[in-house]
């Protein structure tokens, strides 16, 4: 008979590890993922709450992670279309295209951010394109949503050898949304089927993949770094 060898799974540098206890820090929040108005615009939220030290969270609470984040979110939609999604920066806008333009499927106005003690937002306001309905244009937006807990908010315990852990909840919501998929009118109870089983359908599957993606706290290095020298929240 032949012996059988137990072959070890190796992992020298511990990235597996690392991974399994960054997934473990993430619980999707369960809510109503989308509303639609008949015949009018859509809104899509999805939540989750992350668990971070606390020693790696205050440093990062600061208007320029903010700015990070949302450039985080850019990155991460670009690596998961394998580069065939790409956004195209620009002084007063933000284009998400496909492999290049002119193909313009949604166009943003420039990032808004709003700081707190407690409360992160960044929004980016609809313009228009491909994917956004004539009735849509200049309407709606995508939004990030980072809160922290009040607890959270409390000094650390100084007498503590142990890193504390703390929770955020992160949510990212488009509301207000017009989906040229979905159509209007009459096909809009055709459309509207169509739309929640192919673009809706992606678009949730991506937004909870990113959200996982952020227990890492891996954010990606601004490229407008308009609040780089910004002051702590």
């Amino acid at each position: 008979m032949g012996t059988v060898r137990a072959v070890a799974t190796r992992d020298p540098s511990g990235r597996l590890a690392r991974w399994r206890e960054a997934r473990r820090r993430v619980r999707m929040v369960e809510q109503p993922e989308s509303e639609a108005v008949p015949g009018g615009p859509v809104t899509s939220r999805q939540s989750a709450d992350v668990t971070v030290p606390r020693s790696e969270l205050d440093p990062l609470w600061t208007p320029e992670h903010l700015e990070r984040l949302a450039r985080t979110y850019w990155r991460f939609l670009t690596r998961v279309s394998l580069g065939t999604l790409r956004v195209v920066y620009t002084p007063t806008s933000r284009a998400v295209v496909f492999l290049g333009r002119p193909l313009t499927l949604i166009r943003f106005h420039a990032p808004e951010y709003e700081i707190a003690a407690d409360c992160g937002i960044v929004t980016w306001r609809i313009d228009r394109g491909l994917l956004v309905a004539p009735a849509g244009r200049g309407k709606g937006w995508l939004r990030i949503t980072v809160r922290r807990t009040p607890e959270s908010l409390l000094p650390d315990d100084p007498t503590t050898t142990a890193d504390n852990y703390t929770t955020v909840r992160v949510t990212s919501e488009v509301a207000s949304f017009y989906p040229m998929l979905a159509g209007w009118g009459w096909f809009w109870k055709i459309g509207r089927v169509i739309y929640r089983s192919t673009q809706l359908k992606i678009h949730v599957i991506v937004t909870k993949a990113f959200l996982r993606s952020l227990a890492r706290l891996d954010l990606e290095p601004s490229r407008v770094g308009a609040l780089r020298s910004g002051d702590p929240a």
